[in-house]
């Protein structure tokens, strides 16, 4: 299985790519759509699900996870966000793909164990557990492949969940 994680932004969105056999994960793919801040948003947006699109086709991902807005301070930063999420998660449901969204809480605990955990951490974590090759990813990079570790971690839950809700009935 192919999962394709998105830490979506309206600069930078990152993307990563995990494969997944068994209980096994490798590294696929990694790396970051970047727009011109100059542009208007309708445009960056645009440039966003082409290369969400391209990397879709290139992969063929059974399941994309998404990382959740953050609802900081600034509502505007936030809504704005959303239509980077937004266009990402359309063209992920054009081709058909499961998708799921995580809050950046789970993400930050699913692969360093602690939800409140530093950026720094979360990369040291992805490199140790998926050794991308190559010279050093952007930070974006690294956060999309947490997130679709995260949806790995959290398939294994929905599967154990739902073999014991069978064996029970």
């Amino acid at each position: 299985m192919v999962i394709l994680g998105i830490d979506p932004g309206t600069a930078v969105t990152g993307y990563g790519v995990i494969r997944v056999d068994g209980n096994a994960v490798s590294w696929v793919d990694s790396g970051v759509i970047v727009t011109d801040t100059s542009q208007p948003l309708c445009r960056r947006l645009r440039i966003i699900y082409d290369g969400v699109c391209l990397k879709l086709d290139e992969h063929a991902p059974e399941r994309v996870s998404v990382e959740e807005a953050f609802y900081g301070k600034n509502v505007h930063t936030t809504l704005v966000l959303g239509h980077a999420r937004g266009v990402a998660m359309l063209a992920a449901a054009q081709r058909g793909c499961e998708v799921s969204e995580y809050s950046p809480r789970e993400i930050k605990k699913s692969v360093t164990g602690n939800g409140n955990a530093a950026k720094e951490q979360v990369e040291y974590m992805v490199k140790m557990l998926l050794r991308p090759p190559g010279a050093k990813l952007r930070q974006d990079a690294y956060d999309a492949l947490a997130v679709a570790m995260c949806d790995f971690h959290n398939m294994g839950a929905r599967l154990l969940k739902n073999s014991s809700k069978a064996r029970t009935k």
